[in-house]
């Protein structure tokens, strides 16, 4: 009898931990009222349950912003966080009254009071941080975010940081290492604080589009814009008519001076390598005087002739419209890009023919073979019959990606393409990928990164750092495969207009369903021989992650190619800020501010398809089946 005095007493003591703990059970320090104009405005509103979760989270981590921003702590501590979840389930319950968050989203209860790296604090953060990124942060994100250039600056630094110093694993994808940075950025950062409208939508992705007020103030300004501009315009082309009478003479004098230039420079060019120097006269006669029906391809540059040459060999045509001497620089530059690389996923050059003719005026014109299985574009969204196997397609990726790699690590110096697109990819009669139209590539002494006042691409196709920026690297044409990889996996344009006449991305559908655990979901139904699954998805894994708005979450080509012929594993995806969409707008304004007119506008280009004279829907870019 005397051990069972003993035994109470140890049961007691096993159990007292448990007790202290259930006692200590603390108030939640979070504030969760700051989400109430977000629950409000989103009341009605039909959502997947994918989204509801998603909202939970970007609200969770709002809130923790606000919570570091008053107390330099990233979580509360973990006796609080059943109370925690309780508040944000009171602070729903009204708009979502059956909607249980922790069994609906698989959320555990300690979750929201863990973190990054053990990662706790304000001090403890920027530790992990170099000062000279901190002071980055700090200068491209403690601005108002409303609008799309801003933000898209700020997240781009802010997804560089991640990637470079917080490496950990994700919690429950709750307060992860993913959203340390906008957590660190809302709170600390930004002077508008956390629940700054243009900090919300950026940094949190909540979406105010709907909003009424938001769309009359636009109207406001595109209304004073249009007065102003309507008056400085009546005094510009005052101004406009006196300067162009007064140095007409002198504008004449240097064209001529530049065509004199060019012919030497041709002439250099055509004594170092294998082409050949076409005349007119034989161009005209390759392509039976330039006849409508020899036309297989229509762009922004001009038109794509087929043409069969005295030998018999049939090639491609590109001749350039509205060429004046002022242009020829540039065709200098193609001619000798193009002359310069050889590789069997790359398009050779021919030959070239330059004349000036009294009837036609200046002509620029490139000769390529011919490749008779037209482009990737008049496949996937043309006039080719019959859908492409996954064999074939998996082909085109693979041949499309050397041929980059080798420009941009084969090629000396490195060649970055500027202009990847589906039009641009053509195909040889065993479906080899041909990279085309160098027209708007760039040498990159030692890997370099530019930055360009003069922006060229395609919509829907053009890297975000490079169109808003004109922050120019191999990486922008990582991203432009990953569009086009993502055209070949799910036959989707890489850019279309809804029926409200809002654009849609690929990219941005793609990751949506990536995010969600359904890849395979990216693949174009009725596919024919499809391969395994495992490698479908692999390659849709490597589309997302090179079509990533972040510049540094990109691989390289040469990593893309390894990935894509090896087993080689595809790294984990960093989380993508905001949809890429809500730049366009952005991207437009920038180019036209740099005084581009090299970037193709989808509301405006009309793609002609191999043997058809009519136009078609495209809405992407240039499709040719010559260079």
């Amino acid at each position: 009898m005397s051990l069972l005095p003993h035994l109470l007493l140890f049961f007691l003591i096993l159990a007292s931990p448990s007790l202290a703990q259930l006692n200590s059970t603390a108030s939640c320090p979070l504030n969760f009222s700051i989400l109430n104009p977000l629950v409000t405005a989103s009341k009605g509103a039909t959502v997947s349950l994918y989204e509801k979760c998603r909202n939970i989270i970007q609200g969770l981590r709002l809130v923790k912003s606000s919570y570091l921003q008053l107390t330099n702590l990233f979580a509360p501590p973990l006796n609080s966080s059943e109370a925690c979840w309780q508040a944000y389930q009171d602070l729903i319950a009204p708009i979502l009254p059956d909607f249980d968050i922790r069994k609906s989203c698989g959320f555990q209860t300690d979750w929201i009071s863990e973190g990054c790296m053990n990662i706790t604090t304000k001090s403890q953060f920027e530790a992990q941080v170099p000062n000279s990124t901190l002071q980055t942060v700090f200068t491209n994100c403690n601005q108002s975010l409303l609008n799309g250039s801003p933000c898209a600056l700020c997240t781009q630094t802010l997804g560089s940081l991640q990637a470079s110093y917080l490496l950990g694993q994700s919690i429950g994808n709750l307060s992860d290492c993913t959203a340390y940075p906008s957590i660190y950025a809302a709170g600390i950062v930004n002077h508008l604080g956390p629940t700054d409208r243009g900090t919300e939508m950026c940094l949190f992705g909540f979406d105010f589009s709907g909003n009424s007020g938001a769309r009359k103030n636009k109207n406001v300004v595109i209304l004073v814009v249009l007065i102003v501009g309507g008056v400085g315009l009546v005094v510009t082309i005052g101004g406009g008519w006196f300067i162009y009478r007064k140095y007409k003479d002198l504008k004449i004098k240097k064209m001529r001076h530049e065509v004199r230039n060019l012919e030497i420079g041709l002439g250099s060019i055509s004594e170092s390598t294998t082409l050949v120097k076409f005349t007119f006269d034989e161009i005209r006669t390759a392509t039976k005087n330039f006849s409508r029906d020899s036309i297989i391809g229509r762009g922004g540059y001009g038109n794509v002739y087929k043409g069969v040459l005295p030998d018999g060999s049939e090639v491609a045509l590109k001749r350039f419209k509205n060429c004046s001497a002022a242009g020829d620089a540039n065709f200098t530059h193609e001619v000798e890009v193009i002359a310069s690389v050889r590789h069997v996923n790359l398009v050779a050059l021919r030959g070239y023919c330059t004349a000036t003719t009294p009837l036609e005026g200046h002509q620029r014109i490139i000769v390529c073979d011919l490749m008779k299985n037209g482009s990737l574009h008049d496949h996937l969204f043309g006039s080719m019959e019959g859908r492409l196997s996954w064999p074939i397609r998996q082909q085109i990726a693979l041949g499309t990606a050397r041929g980059l790699a080798y420009l941009h690590y084969g090629a000396q110096p490195a060649i970055i393409h500027r202009d990847i697109k589906a039009s641009n990819i053509l195909l040889d009669e065993k479906f080899e990928a041909k990279v085309a139209d160098f027209g708007l590539a760039k040498f990159t002494p030692e890997g370099m990164t530019h930055l360009s006042t003069r922006v060229a691409g395609t919509m829907g196709y053009v890297a975000p750092e490079y169109a808003l920026y004109g922050q120019l690297t191999e990486r922008s044409d990582v991203y432009s495969f990953g569009c086009v990889l993502l055209e070949l996996l799910s036959g989707k344009k890489a850019l279309v207009m809804n029926d409200e006449g809002q654009p849609n991305l690929v990219t941005d559908w793609a990751w949506s369903l990536v995010r969600k655990g359904r890849t395979l979901e990216v693949i174009e139904d009725g596919m024919p021989e499809l391969g395994a699954p495992e490698v479908l998805e692999k390659y849709v894994l490597v589309a997302v992650l090179c079509s990533h708005p972040q510049l540094y979450a990109r691989p390289t080509m040469d990593q893309v190619v390894k990935m894509l012929e090896t087993d080689l594993s595809v790294p984990s995806i960093p989380e993508r800020p905001m949809p890429l969409v809500a730049e366009i707008d952005d991207i437009e304004r920038s180019v036209s501010s740099c005084g581009s007119g090299q970037l193709s506008s989808p509301s405006g280009y009309q793609a002609f398809m191999f043997d058809n004279d009519q136009p078609s829907s495209s809405k992407e870019g240039e499709t040719s089946s010559g260079s």
